[in-house]
């Protein structure tokens, strides 16, 4: 993700981001999404292999919580305002403190076991950016949950 272009308004800023979504299939998705007061949208959407409806209906779910970090945004608020009725969530909450710890350990260890990104697979369970995710796995690291990163001599 990398901004494109904002515009100042009188009561605030609307942004314009670059966003890619690479997995590790080769899949890619690319996207202009835009961030405002009002909430997120996606202005336009590029993928190889070319995404199915549901996956395009949930696409703004997957990147808001990154959005919304960056340009400094709680996600909740806006969410209500935006749909009144309840947005659809491309997953469930991810559970606090020691519980979300503990899963994130077991997404980690399920990824090096089947040969990929642990940290990726974090990402995908949680819906966090990337440094978030390092974040949960450092703290699933120091309640012990994972081993230690580097042995020490």
């Amino acid at each position: 993700m990398w901004p494109a272009w904002e515009v100042q308004e009188h009561d605030g800023a609307t942004s314009w981001f670059h966003v890619r979504l690479a997995f590790p299939d080769g899949a890619r998705v690319d996207a202009l999404a835009v961030v405002s007061d009002q909430g997120l949208s996606v202005e336009d959407v590029r993928a190889q292999p070319a995404l199915s409806l549901d996956d395009l209906t949930v696409l703004a779910d997957w990147i808001e919580g990154p959005l919304f970090e960056a340009c400094g945004l709680e996600a909740g608020p806006l969410e209500e305002e935006a749909d009144p009725g309840g947005a659809r969530r491309a997953r469930p909450p991810w559970p606090r403190g020691i519980e979300g710890r503990w899963l994130v350990a077991q997404e980690y260890r399920a990824a090096q076991e089947e040969g990929v990104d642990p940290v990726l697979a974090v990402m995908c369970a949680t819906g966090h950016s990337r440094r978030r995710s390092l974040r949960l796995i450092s703290q699933a690291r120091d309640a012990g949950y994972l081993t230690p990163r580097h042995a020490r001599r």
